[in-house]
């Protein structure tokens, strides 16, 4: 690996590492920000809709901002407005202002999009220039970060550090990363040298078109569940460890430091473990295995057998999205605009799902609200298949219909 590339690859690992610390700092003070504000947990699904919110803009415009500009610009506009939003949340929950909180949530959400979507674009052109798994370890790394922002946040929910303090410190460090790492990525990574000629139009509908593959769906479908899996844990753990089980914030936040720290191990250690039982085993094994964690959760009368079983959970849902980014790309045409819907479809699922499920918690409570997130598992488990490379044949490429 020549120095660029070397350095092209190290730029992306720091910033997902800032990035993965940024959203553990907000997960980790959910509880304290709630009891601030003084909502239930349905209105909370409320505030949390402002992520989505943003999320879904930032998802929706990333495919054709890095189409027209590069995965660089659009990583740079999405580093502003997740430091941005973290400052907002900082002073809405200082003030105790939920449309405040809402507010910085879509600016962070909106960043998240943006730099999220190009980073799996050059994730995979980093894998196509080495030859080697690099989205695995590009998301443990956004894993790790969580690892760090947890158990930051563990620390200062435990001392009663100012959440907005608390916050605005997180952002300084997030920018200082991402000048650093923007100023490291090359020019152009995903540009679309020029319109497409022969009688295919470009822009959204590149990103559309790619969807008349068969297989791209199916692994749409997969990276939707196990995205889903991961953002359920992400938004609503915490919560559930203190409302489900009647466990402190501390203890809470210490859940979601294991839950965090498996998926990180996970994704560190995918590598070998996908070089040596491919792709579909490995998923299909991971998606059980949540699947198994998730069930504990569910029915366990203890909280630390709950507790415990949230690292089946994390070290099950830590390969799924990562690996679906490669299969998508793993293509001799369109290989940036089917990252891009994949990656798309999965942030939709991790970003909107867990608001849907805080809505339907204030009916059923959270426990049994996370059945939806282990029939998706099932999903994924039973789809895995497609995800085989040697799967894709000229067939495979033509459309649904006709």
């Amino acid at each position: 690996m020549d120095a660029v590339t070397r350095r092209w690859r190290s730029a992306l690992f720091l910033f997902m590492l800032a990035a993965g610390t940024g959203m553990a700092s907000w997960v980790a003070r959910t509880p304290a920000v709630r009891d601030g504000l003084d909502v239930s947990t349905g209105a909370m699904g409320l505030v949390l809709f402002g992520l989505s919110t943003g999320s879904m803009a930032g998802v929706t415009a990333s495919g054709p901002l890095v189409r027209r500009y590069g995965g660089r610009v659009a990583i740079s506009a999405g580093a502003t407005l997740i430091v941005a939003g973290l400052l907002v949340v900082a002073a809405g929950a200082s003030a105790s202002l939920a449309g405040g909180v809402f507010g910085g949530l879509a600016l962070f959400g909106g960043g998240m999009g943006l730099a999220e979507v190009a980073f799996n674009i050059e994730g995979a052109a980093v894998e196509r220039v080495i030859g080697r798994p690099v989205l695995p370890v590009l998301h443990g790394c956004f894993s790790l970060g969580t690892v760090v922002g947890a158990l930051l946040g563990m620390a200062l929910t435990a001392t009663g550090f100012p959440v907005g303090w608390h916050l605005t410190a997180v952002a300084a460090l997030i920018a200082a990363a991402a000048v650093w790492a923007v100023l490291s990525l090359p020019h152009g990574t995903g540009k679309e040298a020029a319109p497409v000629t022969s009688g295919r139009r470009s822009g959204r509908w590149g990103q559309l078109r790619v969807w008349r593959d068969r297989r791209l769906v199916l692994i749409g479908v997969i990276v939707l569940a196990m995205a889903f899996a991961e953002g359920a844990a992400n938004d609503w753990l915490p919560l559930l460890m203190v409302d489900g089980y009647h466990v402190s914030g501390t203890v809470g936040s210490l859940t979601f430091l294991a839950f965090a720290s498996s998926m990180a191990l996970g994704r560190f250690a995918g590598g070998p473990l996908l070089e040596r039982f491919g792709r579909v085993q490995v998923v299909r094994i991971s998606a059980v295995t949540a699947a198994l964690g998730l069930v504990v959760v569910i029915v366990s009368p203890s909280p630390v057998m709950a507790g415990a079983a949230t690292i089946l959970w994390g070290l099950g849902a830590s390969l799924g999205f990562p690996v679906a980014m490669s299969a998508a790309g793993d293509h001799p045409h369109d290989a940036g605009a089917r990252v891009g819907a994949v990656a798309t479809a999965g942030y939709v699922a991790f970003l909107v799902g867990p608001p849907a499920l805080g809505f339907l918690a204030d009916h059923i409570g959270l426990r049994l609200t996370m059945t939806v997130v282990l029939a998706l598992l099932i999903v994924a488990s039973t789809l895995a298949g497609a995800l085989d490379s040697g799967r894709r044949t000229d067939a495979d490429a033509q459309p649904v219909t006709t």
